[in-house]
């Protein structure tokens, strides 16, 4: 039974001014088989929530605790926490150049199993993920994020979370930049990550029409570092139709 448990966690970043506390407290707890989605306005410390639980060494954690299966993150390196199976989709995705796609996902799935896999099945697998996120097969021989397209910077971020299966994956505004069609293609390559057992979502998002096409099992709104409120589906309705004005107002005080 997979269980990401985020508890009471601090975060500071450095600025001009000294450290600044964004995560003032935040507590959730992913099951696996849950979406939890995460909408908040820009600044709440979504992203800082993401990139902390990945290991970012731009974000400093000073207090509380993130474990995977009992397993403290915290204390992991970036590449033993992939291991451990979190996985991040990045909001805006890095250019590599000289990388094959190809090349990257296959030293990626080394790293993460730690043997590599079979040629001749691997390929197989690559071409299957980039058919299902409408990717043609050259795809895989271009530099990776060099010169794509949001939607296909977007879609190459779940064709990883495909072959890689991780354990919980923290997907930070997958739905940004991308058109109706991009969008529906991302979100079925989620929800078929979903369909696997043992599988949890972190979902981080401004908008609900990503929530159209892949159910959350909550929904929280994310206000000055901290969970202002909880619910269901019904919860991302109510932002849609109100905005944040009343967290932010709340938290203000």
């Amino acid at each position: 039974m997979t269980t990401l448990d985020i508890k009471d966690l601090h975060v500071t970043v450095e600025t001009e001014d000294g450290p600044k506390e964004i995560l003032k407290g935040v507590t959730l707890t992913i099951k696996d088989g849950e979406t939890h989605a995460i909408m908040g306005p820009n600044g709440s410390g979504k992203s800082t929530l993401a990139y902390s639980i990945a290991g970012h060494p731009k974000y400093t954690v000073t207090g509380g605790s993130v474990t995977l299966d009992g397993a403290d993150v915290l204390a992991m390196s970036v590449d033993e926490r992939a291991r451990a199976g979190l996985f991040l989709a990045m909001q805006y995705p890095v250019e590599v150049p000289g990388v094959s796609v190809s090349n990257f996902l296959r030293t990626a799935k080394t790293a993460i199993d730690g043997e590599a896999p079979k040629l001749r099945t691997w390929v197989k697998d690559v071409n299957t993920a980039l058919q299902a996120l409408d990717l043609d097969p050259t795809f895989g021989t271009r530099s990776v994020n060099e010169g794509f397209s949001g939607g296909e910077k977007k879609r190459h971020e779940i064709a990883q979370l495909e072959l890689l299966d991780p354990k919980v994956a923290v997907l930070d505004e997958t739905d940004s930049g991308l058109d109706i069609d991009a969008l529906k293609v991302v979100a079925e390559g989620v929800n078929r990550f979903r369909a696997r057992e043992g599988k949890g979502v972190l979902l981080i998002t401004h908008y609900t029409r990503i929530l159209r096409y892949i159910e959350p099992t909550f929904v929280h709104v994310f206000v000055d570092g901290k969970v202002a409120e909880s619910g269901g589906r019904e919860l991302a309705d109510q932002l849609e139709a109100e905005g944040y004005d009343k967290y932010v107002r709340t938290a203000a005080v």
